[in-house]
């Protein structure tokens, strides 16, 4: 693991920290310290913390990181990772009890992960005897390996094109064909995110049980999950009370339990446009839901936006990490990699491929697109979707990436 070095800055006081690469001046960090954590995702915070009533601050790692072997040194003993943070100058700094190295407002250590949680206490004393100390707690990827899962939101369609025309198979549908023509020759495993209705032509209770079996049979690598009630309106939760999106998971689950048996099921990963509030994130971990995936990037005005109305501090760390565990919830945050149907098919390895170089996000490929963008009738069809889902697939499988299904273990690795 590479170290950090501690350089006096040629004619004045301030330190150049340089961590990893990347370079900050130290006594002139200004951002605003985090709302949980005192730590700003891409590094600037600063001894701002220090005149903010906080003298201790760990700056990394984020509280509730998720680390994997990329991101420390593998040892016997676990996962060795670098502690980094700021306290007053002339103060000793102790990471879980051990010395930290000082560099007049920096402090350095190392830890080793050997538990599945960890937390970590930054406790400083001063001269005159002052203490003071920060924690955080991060989550250690144990069985962490490159692996993939692809979602498709927004599905309905092929649920009202099966029940109308009373397939023999489910597999007649062309929608359904093409996804296991991509599992047969990659392996790749679906989970189609779905609605309780199209409009007034359909719904899920019309949906026959007949394929009970057929789902079954497949379920190893095709599940169903709820996405919401429907299309329509936009953001449909952003600001809705959690019994609503309660009533709506619950609806479309049973209905999905029903038709399709509990082995097709998946708590859902993708709730529709990623916008709800905070309240109903336990009720759907006690409901089974572990991870829930959005785009966490900004939108044309600038804000961090498709969220779940997390802070611009966590959107950003996500952003730039790929994972994020709320530990109120316990529910795990992801991050979008690429929306297939928004990228043109010689525009998704250049989308992928600068994301497997870096250690903070190669670990995990998360894919979506939606299936309207698949049927002739829809407005904004697209003719290539099938090959724009095979060149992503065919990227990751090709670079050694594995089919998960995110809602099994710690992002579909094992957690013991």
């Amino acid at each position: 693991m590479q170290r950090r070095r501690f350089l006096q800055a040629a004619g004045g006081s301030a330190a150049m920290v340089v961590f990893g690469g990347r370079h900050w001046q130290g006594p002139t960090w200004a951002a605003e310290v985090g709302p949980q954590t005192g730590a700003a995702p891409s590094g600037e915070q600063s001894a701002s913390g220090l005149s903010q009533g906080r003298p201790v601050v760990i700056e990394r790692p984020f509280h509730g990181a998720v680390l994997n072997r990329r991101q420390g040194e593998q040892t016997a003993e676990g996962l060795r990772i670098a502690v980094r943070g700021w306290a007053p100058e002339g103060w000793q700094v102790r990471v879980n009890g051990q010395p930290a190295a000082r560099n007049q407002r920096a402090f350095e250590t190392s830890v080793v992960l050997k538990e599945r949680e960890t937390e970590i206490a930054a406790a400083a004393e001063g001269p005159d005897g002052q203490k003071a100390e920060d924690r955080v707690r991060v989550v250690w990827d144990r069985h962490s390996f490159p692996r993939y899962r692809v979602a498709i939101d927004d599905n309905s369609f092929f649920l009202r094109d099966i029940a109308q025309k009373q397939y023999k198979s489910l597999f007649d549908c062309f929608y359904l064909a093409n996804l296991r023509k991509l599992h047969q020759k990659y392996g790749t495993k679906f989970v189609l995110n779905t609605y309780y209705t199209t409009g007034e032509d359909f719904n899920l209770s019309q949906f026959p049980d007949r394929y009970r079996a057929e789902w079954r049979d497949n379920a190893n690598w095709l599940r169903l999950a709820f996405h919401a009630w429907a299309n329509d309106p936009p953001r449909p939760y952003q600001e809705a009370p959690a019994e609503k999106v309660l009533h709506d998971f619950d609806k479309v689950t049973a209905e999905i339990k029903r038709f399709a048996g509990e082995e097709a099921y998946s708590p859902t990963t993708v709730i529709h446009f990623a916008m709800t509030r905070h309240e109903v994130f336990k009720p759907l971990y006690e409901r089974g839901v572990r991870a829930l995936s959005g785009y966490f990037r900004k939108n044309a005005e600038g804000r961090w936006d498709i969220n779940y109305r997390w802070d611009d501090v966590h959107s950003e760390y996500i952003f730039t990490h790929d994972v994020w565990k709320d530990f109120n919830s316990g529910i795990v945050f992801s991050k979008v990699d690429i929306v297939m149907d928004q990228t043109p098919v010689e525009k998704i390895v250049p989308t992928l491929e600068p994301l497997t170089k870096d250690p903070n996000t190669a670990e995990l490929m998360d894919l979506l697109t939606h299936e309207q963008y698949f049927w002739p009738f829809y407005v904004n069809y697209r003719p290539d979707m099938v090959q724009r889902v095979e060149t992503a697939v065919r990227f990751v499988t090709e670079r050694g990436y594995k089919p998960v299904f995110f809602h099994e273990g710690l992002l579909g690795a094992p957690v013991e």
